[in-house]
């Protein structure tokens, strides 16, 4: 008789769904602008390319923000023992997956920022005092 928990459908909206917890790492501030700034580059990065690439990120962000990602499966990070020694990251099949869309959604907010400003400096204008 088996006393592991029974395995429930994954349903980001229940907070007891640790499909929540992946969501979060993909969907945070720096977590879906690391795995899209992988996704476009050609090639593994390194930590120090990645951290200019992802402007205003902390080393300490960007190392938990890895970690993260590495234990979810959407990244790996390949230590190389050249002299002198270095890592480097890249995003694994279902990184590449899941960052697909998080590019497009990227693209679209840009394509859509003069609107999106637009809108801001209106509703600002309405609520201010």
């Amino acid at each position: 008789m088996s006393t592991s928990p029974a395995k429930l459908p994954a349903n980001v909206f229940s907070s007891a769904c640790s499909s929540r917890g992946a969501l979060h790492h993909v969907t945070s501030r720096w977590g879906g602008l690391t795995m899209v700034a992988l996704k476009l580059s050609d090639t593994p990065m390194r930590f120090a390319e990645l951290r200019r690439k992802v402007d205003g990120i902390s080393d300490r962000m960007l190392s938990q923000t890895l970690a993260q990602l590495e234990r979810d499966g959407m990244a790996t990070r390949t230590m190389h023992s050249a002299i002198p020694p270095h890592v480097d990251y890249s995003l694994t099949p279902l990184g590449n997956k899941i960052a697909e869309p998080l590019l497009t959604l990227i693209n679209t907010v840009e394509q859509e920022l003069e609107q999106i400003l637009h809108a801001q400096e209106e509703f600002d204008k309405q609520h201010a005092d």
